[in-house]
């Protein structure tokens, strides 16, 4: 099905990520968007509120038919597990509580984890800050796929095979690239997850949590959603290695489409990222950007120049407290 990827490396870099630079430009030019950092107000209402709304879902899919218990985790449940995990994205810069509240932040960012399934939280936050400290780090950014993926993944039918199990993928490449000591706050985050799914299967049985769990892997798999994965890093256009994507899904999925602007100011939340391009936009509109997850998505699978190989990589030198 289709032809093979001709790329058959990565593409190596031997210069410093663009966004440490263009942040000191625009920092230095437009000082008025440090007043953008800082804490969310609304974030943690609304994360509540999607929080109970899949809660009630759990209460209302308790009797239903397994086909519609799948056709409603993908249609409906995912979307919002998705939109959670972009959630969880956001709460990882600590923008709920401030950065005084670390505690908070990590804690919040528990409860949030709550209708995923399955605990994600804890370990995102870990390995999130070396992707933006080592973006396309040789063995530090787990972002990166992995040579076998680069070299296996290399037809449209692959590729699919890729996109529907990329969840499992991005679970299991940390363990390989950049193994880390599992941490208190995981330990913790996996007893609060398995916990409330106990409760969820005590009260109305194993369909909700089927319902919560499938709609999380559905939808991080092929879905609209998931074209942010490959959006984000992968190298559409030689040279350019992160693009933004400023479409309707941004509305529901906590504005991470605004994926430069993100990487040049990881402090500001989602909310506010809009401000950054608009204050800034000479710096953001020369710049190449998706219009669609959904035609990233198609231009990934069927485009042969483009598969998982297709990301910038760099040998970074680590941070004296990385460790």
């Amino acid at each position: 099905m289709g032809n093979r990827v001709t790329r058959e490396d990565f593409e190596w870099v031997y210069t410093e990520q663009p966004h440490t630079q263009r942040r000191k430009e625009i920092l230095a030019k437009y000082p008025a968007i440090k007043s953008l950092m800082g804490p969310d107000p609304y974030l943690k209402w609304i994360v509540m509120g999607m929080v109970f709304t899949q809660l009630l879902a759990c209460y209302l899919v308790r009797d239903l038919s397994w086909k519609w218990i799948f056709f409603w985790a993908y249609a409906f449940g995912g979307c919002i597990n998705h939109s959670m995990t972009l959630a969880i994205h956001d709460i990882s810069h600590n923008v709920v509580f401030g950065n005084k509240q670390i505690k908070w932040n990590r804690w919040f960012a528990v409860f949030a984890n709550l209708p995923i399934g399955l605990p994600y939280s804890a370990s995102f936050k870990k390995y999130h800050i070396d992707h933006h400290r080592y973006l396309g780090g040789d063995s530090l950014d787990v972002d990166i796929p992995t040579d076998f993926e680069g070299w296996f993944f290399c037809t449209p039918f692959r590729k699919i095979i890729w996109l529907v199990f990329q969840p499992l993928f991005y679970a299991l490449r940390p363990l390989y690239i950049n193994p880390k000591t599992i941490t208190e706050m995981e330990i913790l985050n996996a007893l609060a997850q398995f916990s409330v799914d106990l409760i969820i299967y005590y009260l109305w049985g194993l369909k909700p949590v089927v319902y919560l769990i499938s709609g999380t892997l559905l939808c991080m798999g092929l879905h609209p959603f998931s074209g942010h994965f490959i959006a984000e890093h992968y190298m559409f256009l030689k040279g350019y290695e992160t693009y933004s994507y400023y479409g309707p899904l941004n509305w529901i999925t906590f504005n991470v489409g605004y994926h430069m602007e993100h990487h040049d100011f990881p402090s500001v939340p989602g909310s506010k990222l809009p401000m950054v391009k608009k204050i800034a936009a000479e710096y953001y509109d020369t710049l190449p950007q998706h219009q669609s997850w959904v035609r990233v998505l198609w231009d990934f699978i069927f485009d042969d120049s483009i598969g998982p190989y297709s990301r910038v990589k760099r040998i970074c030198k680590l941070a004296p407290d990385s460790r």
